[in-house]
């Protein structure tokens, strides 16, 4: 905001003008980085859940054990990632198909989704579930061609 002295001379208010700006442009950063720092840690949270169930499901012993295996890997990831347990979708497959999962030389995919919730979203209106970001990984992983059921 510029005013004209009667002297012909201008004197602005800069400093008004720069904390304004700054305010209106500072907020929506800093909430940009905690919605960014937010996803990339649950996307951290889902492909490690995803590398490690497909890599203990390929050591077991049985089909029981990989089972249970894969779920503990999965809540530990769950539990050390802060994620929501109910937002978190477990997924897993052998390939080629119609194999037992696991079995000898078959190949184990396991794949996550979560939906991550942005960070100060109120739960007015069901917006905390609306203004939420899907996100997925995927592993796979080899059983050797000589693991035998225990």
């Amino acid at each position: 905001m510029v005013v004209e002295d009667p002297d012909g001379r201008e004197a602005g208010s800069a400093a008004l003008e720069f904390i304004a700006l700054g305010v209106i442009l500072l907020v929506p950063l800093v909430y940009l980085v905690l919605a960014l720092g937010t996803i990339q840690g649950q996307v951290l949270g889902v492909e490690s859940a995803a590398r490690h169930a497909a890599r203990t499901m390929s050591a077991a012993v049985d089909v029981a054990d990989a089972s249970a295996r894969a779920e503990a890997a999965v809540q530990t990831a769950i539990a050390e990632y802060g994620m929501d347990p109910a937002a978190v979708d477990l997924d897993i497959r052998c390939a080629p198909a119609g194999a037992a999962c696991p079995s000898a030389g078959a190949t184990v995919v396991v794949t996550i989704r979560a939906g991550v919730a942005l960070p100060l979203m109120p739960p007015v209106f069901g917006l905390d579930r609306i203004a939420s970001v899907p996100v997925q990984a995927s592993s796979a992983y080899k059983v050797s061609r000589t693991w035998v059921v225990g």
